[in-house]
């Protein structure tokens, strides 16, 4: 159910820039005139996240989590009939509030639901999509455009999402809602509002640069709002965004790693294709086809870094993993124009290799001391976090190429743009590396041995439990923990 969602919503946030192309001839504009399309699903998606903890805890992680998902899909299905480019860019904001409250939702279901050793399990499974998904969206999305029509690249999402709606519906535990206080009205309208100025600032600044007015009036406003934002959140009693978490030493560390070190993983995969297609001139197909290695790398190393993390912690893992792609980057800028498609395949797949050890640890790690009544907070924080450190990375790339590039040549980065950005990328990642190595995670660790000796069908610690939840259908009693046979996502 969760990895389903997590790959619908991860393809559509990429899939849509392959149909531009596509859509500005069927509304006969400019590719440059259909920027609200993409920016529009970034911008509601950060500006619906802080209400999904509330959401959550008011009325369950099921009931939420499915509605969500219903009008992700219908919204993609009005984008797919879209008669003016008004309404795809209205169909696209409902989009990205519904994603918004979906990631969130189905990792606090999933954290809320397993014990530790269990939870770095599941992120073995729930990094499949999150790894899948971005190098297939390419991919599928030229299939889609070239064979079908834009409008496939929307209705892709009904096959795939719908079953998974069908499903979560009949066999998806149902997890009660209770009583999580008044509904913190000024601290959404202050997080939405910063979140989405700050989002639109970050995405615009690489396209219209960042010394634009429309940009920097963004970022600074966004930049007041998150501070305001802030203030208020640490005073009211009830706040929408429990910013008081980050006074735990290892939820805020392993936060910081995710804002930073996604820079560099992020930032290696964005600028992969435009290399390939910009510097070496290679289809969009070879390039696709060229990063894809990636993703085997990943799915190879988080199945051992399940088994090594209760042993070694999170500590090393992060940061041998993110030392790891600093040296793969410096690898990626010794290619030039006639660097060969399976040497830079090689270094995808290294870079694959380091980069899973880098995202189940930090999932993990980030809610191995915070109290189970607070796990839903703490899933919006963390989503709130990883998706600024993913917008910043295309952010940073972007920047770096054009510093890089004379102005003669401004619409095609030569070679050594690409090789000094790579270096930029190497250098973040070598700082993320020295700053994991910092990281507490005695108790990351003593939360994994307590449950290592769990089995799924075997009752969890009160402090590891999960929050009560009552069976599909009604009159079963509530449990901790999840058996085997039980379907919880």
């Amino acid at each position: 159910m969760c990895v389903s969602v997590t790959f619908i919503a991860i393809v559509d946030g990429a899939i849509t820039t392959v149909a531009l192309p596509s859509i500005a001839r069927q509304f006969h504009l400019t590719t440059a005139a259909l920027d609200g399309v993409v920016v529009i699903y970034p911008v509601c998606l950060a500006m619906a996240i802080p209400a999904s903890a509330w959401l959550v805890e008011r009325f369950g992680g099921k009931r939420v989590l499915l509605t969500a998902l219903a009008g992700f899909l219908l919204s993609s299905l009005l984008c797919g009939i879209a008669a003016t480019l008004g309404q795809l860019v209205a169909y696209r904001a409902v989009q990205g509030l519904s994603a918004g409250v979906l990631f969130p939702a189905s990792a606090a279901l999933l954290f809320s639901t397993f014990n530790t050793e269990e939870q770095v399990r599941i992120s073995r499974y729930m990094i499949i999509p999150q790894q899948i998904a971005p190098a297939a969206a390419p991919v599928l999305g030229g299939l889609l455009v070239d064979r079908l029509s834009w409008r496939w690249v929307f209705y892709v999402n009904i096959p795939v999402g719908l079953p998974a709606l069908l499903f979560g519906a009949v066999f998806l535990a149902a997890h009660r809602g209770s009583r999580p206080g008044r509904f913190d009205l000024p601290g959404l309208l202050l997080s939405a509002s910063a979140l989405g100025t700050l989002m639109f600032g970050v995405s615009e600044g690489p396209n219209r640069g960042w010394s634009s007015a429309a940009v920097l009036v963004s970022l600074v406003l966004g930049t007041v709002l998150l501070a305001a934002t802030a203030v208020f959140e640490l005073r009211v009693r009830h706040p929408l965004l429990k910013l008081r978490l980050f006074a735990n030493r290892l939820f805020r560390d392993t936060n910081l790693l995710n804002l930073v070190g996604l820079i560099p993983i992020m930032g290696a995969m964005y600028i992969g294709p435009l290399f390939l297609q910009q510097a070496q001139h290679r289809s969009a197909l070879e390039s696709g086809l060229t990063t894809f290695p990636e993703a085997f790398g990943v799915l190879l190393t988080v199945q051992l870094v399940g088994v090594l993390y209760a042993r070694i912690g999170p500590r090393l893992i992060v940061g041998c993993g993110t030392a790891g792609v600093s040296a793969v980057l410096l690898l990626f800028a010794t290619c030039d124009a006639g660097t060969g498609l399976w040497t830079f395949r090689a270094y995808m797949f290294l870079l694959g290799v380091a980069m899973g050890c880098f995202f189940v640890p930090t999932t993990v790690a980030s809610i191995a001391t915070i109290d189970r009544r607070d796990l839903a907070h703490a899933s919006t924080l963390n989503t709130v976090v990883r998706q600024t450190g993913g917008a910043l990375a295309p952010a940073a790339v972007t920047t770096a190429l054009v510093l890089g590039t004379p102005s003669a040549a401004a619409a095609n980065p030569p070679v050594a743009a690409y090789q000094h950005t790579y270096l930029v990328l190497a250098a973040i990642a070598a700082l993320t590396a020295l700053f994991a190595l910092t990281l507490p995670d005695g108790p990351a660790r003593a939360a994994a041995r307590a449950t290592s000796g769990t089995s799924a069908g075997s009752p969890v610690p009160p402090e590891q439990g999960q929050e009560p939840c009552e069976a599909r259908g009604g009159g079963a009693p509530d449990r901790p923990g999840a058996r085997t046979g039980d379907w919880v996502g």
